[in-house]
C-alpha cells in the first residue's frame, strides 16, 4: 500500500533515498496469498472444515500489510518527523481517491449483477454513502479505510518514536495486551452483545493496532531486528511451525466444541495472534535472504511491486468475472481442482485488467500510480536509391 523507497537516517546532510529490496519480496508473497485466500473462499463451501482450516492461517495477510504500512512510514520519517498537514496532503489522496472510486465501481457492479430488483435511486445512493463510510462496498475495501486511519494517526505515532526507542518491549507489551483483549471480545462477545455491534470494529484500526505498533517498533530498531532474524533464522522458522500448530489446534478444538468452521477460522481468533507475529518475522527473513542472494527474479518482483496496489484493488473484480468458470469447473471436477484452476486464471485476468488501467488517463485515481505511457512503434526506415 505504501512505497518501499526508504530514506536512511541522515548524518549531516540528507542522504540519497535507498531501497529496501527485502520488502519487495515481502509484499509480493503477501499479495499472492491474499489472492489465494479469496480464491479459496470463492471455490469451496463456507462451512468446509478442511478448507476453512487452510484458509484460517491466510488471514495473516492483513496483519502483515498493516505492519508493513506503518513500518515504511515510520522508517521513512524516523529522523525527520513530517508536518501533519503536509503529510496528509501528500499521502491521504493516494489512498482516499482510489478508495472512493472503487467503492463506486463495486457498488455499480453489484447493482448490475443483482438478482433482486434494485429499488429506488435514492435508496441505492444512500446505500453507497453507507458503504463508503464503513468500508463495505466490497469485501476487501475495508483495508483502505483502515489504512486511512493509520495515515490520520501517523503524526501522533511519530511523537512516540522516542518512547519506541527507549522502551520498545513495554510498548509492545501494552499493545499486545490490548490486542488479546480486543480479539477475545470480537471472538467471544459478552452475552447480549449483538453481532452487528461487534462487526463495526472490523473496519477500524483497533483490531489491527498491535501489528501497526509492531511495524513501528521494527522500523525504529530496524537494523537490530533484521540482524536478529538473520542470526536466528532456524528459530524463526521453527516458531512459524509451532504457532501454526497452535492456531490449527485452536481451530479444530473450536469446531469440535460446536463453533461453525467459518467462525472458528475468522481473522479475530486469539490463537491466530502468535502465528501472525511469527509469519511476519518469516516474511522479513525470506525477503532478507532473497536480497542477500542477489534478488533472483528481481525484475519480475519489481514489476509486481509497482502494480501491487492496483492488483489488490482489482483482483476481486477478476474473481467475480470468473464466476462462470468457477461454476463450470466446480460442477465438473469439484474441489480441490476448482481452486487449482481458478487461482492462476484470477491472477492472469487481474494482471490484464491492471495493465489496461495503468494505461488509462485516469490511472492515478484508479490505481494510485501514474499512467504508464503507451509504447510507440519505432518509425520504419525508408530506403532511398
Amino acid at each position: 500500500m505504501t512505497t518501499t523507497e526508504i530514506a536512511p537516517v541522515p548524518a549531516a546532510a540528507p542522504a540519497r533515498a535507498a531501497h529496501l529490496y527485502q520488502l519487495d519480496l515481502y509484499r509480493v508473497i503477501t499479495f499472492a496469498l491474499v489472492i489465494f485466500m479469496h480464491v479459496l473462499g470463492a471455490t469451496t463451501f463456507p462451512q468446509g472444515v478442511g478448507s476453512d482450516a487452510l484458509e484460517m492461517p491466510l488471514h495473516l495477510t492483513r496483519e502483515a500489510f498493516f505492519a508493513l504500512t506503518t513500518f515504511v512510514l515510520v522508517f521513512s520519517y524516523r529522523s525527520r518527523p513530517p508536518r501533519p498537514m503536509a503529510f496528509w496532503r501528500r499521502r491521504v489522496p493516494l489512498v482516499a481517491v482510489p478508495y472512493v472510486v472503487w467503492s463506486v465501481l463495486y457498488w455499480g457492479y453489484s447493482l448490475v449483477t443483482a438478482e433482486q430488483p434494485v429499488g429506488s435511486v435514492a435508496a441505492a445512493l444512500r446505500a453507497l454513502g453507507i458503504e463508503i463510510a464503513d468500508g463495505t462496498a466490497w469485501y476487501h475495501l475495508y483495508f483502505l479505510l483502515v489504512t486511512l486511519q493509520v495515515y490520520l494517526l501517523f503524526p501522533v505515532l511519530m511523537k512516540l518514536v522516542r518512547t519506541l526507542e527507549r522502551r520498545p518491549w513495554l510498548v509492545l507489551g501494552i499493545s499486545g495486551a490490548v490486542q488479546i483483549a480486543v480479539t477475545c471480545f470480537l471472538s467471544y462477545p459478552p452475552e447480549g452483545v449483538e453481532y452487528s455491534t461487534v462487526s463495526r470494529f472490523f473496519t477500524t484500526l483497533l483490531p489491527y493496532q498491535f501489528y501497526s505498533v509492531l511495524g513501528a517498533v521494527a522500523a525504529v530498531h530496524f537494523e537490530a531486528v533484521q540482524a536478529w532474524v538473520r542470526r536466528h533464522r532456524w528459530f524463526v522458522a521453527g516458531g512459524l511451525m509451532v504457532t501454526l500448530a497452535v492456531a490449527e489446534t485452536g481451530y479444530f478444538v473450536s469446531v469440535h466444541n460446536g463453533l461453525w468452521p467459518e467462525l472458528a477460522s475468522d481473522a479475530f481468533r486469539p490463537y491466530l495472534v502468535p502465528w501472525c507475529v511469527a509469519a511476519i518475522a518469516c516474511l522479513l527473513l525470506a525477503g532478507t535472504r532473497w536480497a542477500e542472494a542477489g534478488r533472483p527474479g528481481g525484475r519480475v518482483v519489481s514489476w509486481a511491486v509497482d502494480r501491487s496496489f492496483a492488483i489488490f484493488l482489482t483482483h476481486p473484480l477478476a474473481l467475480a468475472l470468473l464466476s462462470p468458470l468457477i461454476a463450470f469447473v466446480g460442477d465438473g471436477v469439484g474441489a480441490p481442482w476448482t481452486t487449482v484452476v481458478v487461482y492462476p486464471a484470477t491472477v492472469a485476468l487481474t494482471l490484464v485488467l491492471v495493465e489496461v488501467l495503468r494505461r488509462l488517463p485516469w490511472s492515478k485515481a484508479l490505481t494510485g500510480r501514474p499512467r504508464l505511457e503507451l509504447k510507440r512503434a519505432a518509425p520504419a526506415l525508408r530506403l532511398t536509391a
